[in-house]
């Protein structure tokens, strides 16, 4: 059977949005609303313009005053923003969106609170062990702060981030790995809870002797929520579709609809997977992609210069992968959320998405209107592989990317 496209590759800057949501005065960072947020053309003003030939070759100046950028001819490309349906401005929400999952109760932050002490308390009675934390931290940096006596007292650092989630951290050698698991496994039920309800459960395992040497092992282990209905990645896995996950996808996603996955270390690291995948792997269906470092590096450090550095890095990368498509190869550079890196706090912001769609055989390719869901997305993967989406998944097909374009 024929389809327009025979691999799409969805790649998500998490975090570049590209301008406030009609509805930001409902969200906060740090007791301001999100009105005014713009990740990218903040970034790229405070930067005195981005170095981003390859984005600016394929329409990005189209969709904002992004510093650095103008608008060009780009036949072989559509660009567009969208809106988000789902009420939140978390990874999960917008992931899920994607794939056409309607989200309409946020899940719980703790960015500014830390845990309730009812929550804590249950959480150190089931484990056993002493709670140490409980504030939004940087993973690396708790670790200095608190890992000294975590291991004097085999005690559990617990943490939290601008995301839904829940963290645990302790020494491999002081607590033990399986330990670590087993009290994640505890925190999972407890977190099921309504009014707890977090997105993830993480486990941090780390090693060395000191802050000086602290380093968090490859043993992280992700106890997610899964999407109540099939998504997208559902359908096409049935259907005998490759979905291949690079990054945190299939731990968003807790593995449902999951064919394939890597994990990552870095960008650098997820873009090497991806261009391997583009130049050495023949398969029908998606790569679908998460670089996370544009939001936990730089977005919620507030680090506007590092989140611009970050932005030229991927531009040169996504130029060597365009390099290695195949004409019937279709690439989506989108987000999931904003994170404003010169904004109040260190929470996302709620922003629009930047939609990015490159292929070679694209031929009439021009700035569209502003879709209305990131659902649109999924939408239009499935139509690409006459797929029927089913009407409780939100999006409508982008026709004009499934148009006789060649």
């Amino acid at each position: 059977m024929a389809y327009t496209y025979k691999r799409i590759f969805v790649i998500v800057a998490d975090s570049v949005g590209i301008g406030y949501m009609k509805d930001a005065d409902k969200f906060f960072n740090a007791g301001h609303n999100d009105i005014g947020t713009n990740t990218f053309v903040h970034t790229a003003e405070f930067c005195g313009g981005l170095n981003i030939p390859v984005m600016n070759s394929i329409g990005v100046g189209d969709l904002d005053e992004i510093k650095g950028t103008c608008k060009v001819s780009h036949p072989h490309s559509y660009v567009a923003k969208s809106k988000e349906k789902s009420n939140g401005k978390d990874t999960m929400t917008g992931h899920w969106e994607m794939m056409g999952v309607y989200t309409t109760k946020p899940f719980q932050t703790f960015t500014e609170t830390g845990f309730p002490k009812e929550l804590m308390d249950e959480l150190e009675r089931r484990t056993g062990h002493k709670l140490i934390g409980n504030y939004a931290a940087s993973g690396t940096e708790i670790l200095k702060e608190l890992g000294p006596e975590q291991m004097r007292d085999n005690s559990l650092i617990v943490y939290t981030s601008a995301d839904s989630v829940l963290q645990i951290a302790a020494h491999e050698e002081v607590t033990g790995v399986k330990e670590l698991y087993r009290c994640c496994d505890i925190a999972r039920e407890i977190c099921m809870k309504p009014e707890w309800k977090v997105g993830r459960v993480i486990a941090r395992p780390y090693i060395g002797t000191d802050p000086s040497n602290f380093k968090r092992t490859p043993n992280r282990h992700d106890i997610a929520l899964s999407p109540e209905e099939d998504t997208v990645m559902n359908i096409l896995a049935k259907k005998g579709f490759m979905v291949s996950c690079i990054g945190k996808i299939g731990d968003i996603f807790n593995g449902s609809g999951v064919v394939k996955t890597q994990k990552t270390v870095s960008n650098e690291d997820g873009m090497d997977k991806t261009i391997e995948e583009a130049k050495n792997h023949d398969f029908t269906g998606i790569c679908f992609v998460n670089l996370v470092e544009f939001d936990s590096e730089y977005g919620h450090r507030r680090n506007p210069r590092g989140y611009g550095d970050c932005l030229e890095a991927f531009d040169k990368r996504l130029g060597e992968l365009i390099d290695n498509l195949r004409d019937d190869d279709l690439v989506i550079v989108t987000a999931d959320h904003g994170n404003d890196p010169t904004w109040y706090g260190s929470d996302h912001t709620r922003e629009k998405i930047p939609l990015l769609m490159y292929s070679p055989s694209i031929k009439n390719g021009r700035h569209l209107e502003e879709r209305e869901t990131f659902g649109d997305i999924g939408a239009t993967i499935l139509k690409n592989f006459h797929l029927e989406k089913p009407d409780n998944l939100l999006g409508s097909p982008i026709e004009e990317l499934l148009a006789d374009n060649r």
